[in-house]
């Protein structure tokens, strides 16, 4: 099956550090114009996903849920979670306080890929 959801190492090494001081986590890709469309990070259970947004997958264990409209996009894409140097849009996400910013890269999957993809989780 293909993943819809990939992360760099440099994100990797972030969610290291918010893990050890924020304990459990959760990934939230808005589709509003305050957040733009960088995913925010959250202690678990600090955001609470509506019904029909889309867990497209897992970062380190951690739910990375999409807004319902955003995925109807997106939703032939391949998302890659990576982190930049910088105040990202609204302050909200865990990493903000370290001058970090998660981004998502996007990339089309290919017509071989769409074939087994694997399943998606909606909210209830």
């Amino acid at each position: 099956m293909i993943q819809r959801l990939a992360v760099t190492d440099k994100a990797m090494e972030l969610i290291q550090i918010l893990k050890e001081k924020h304990g459990d986590l959760m990934f939230y890709q808005a589709g509003g114009c305050c957040e733009g469309t960088q995913p925010q990070c959250f202690e678990k259970g600090g955001f609470f996903p509506r019904m029909n947004d889309v867990l497209i997958g897992l970062v380190d264990g951690f739910e990375f849920w999409i807004d319902r409209d955003l995925f109807e996009y997106w939703q032939y894409s391949h998302f890659t979670l990576d982190v930049l140097e910088g105040f990202g849009p609204g302050g909200f996400s865990l990493e903000s306080p370290l001058g970090k910013t998660f981004k998502v890269h996007y990339r089309l999957f290919t017509e071989e890929e769409l074939k087994d993809l694997e399943p998606l989780q909606r909210m209830a």
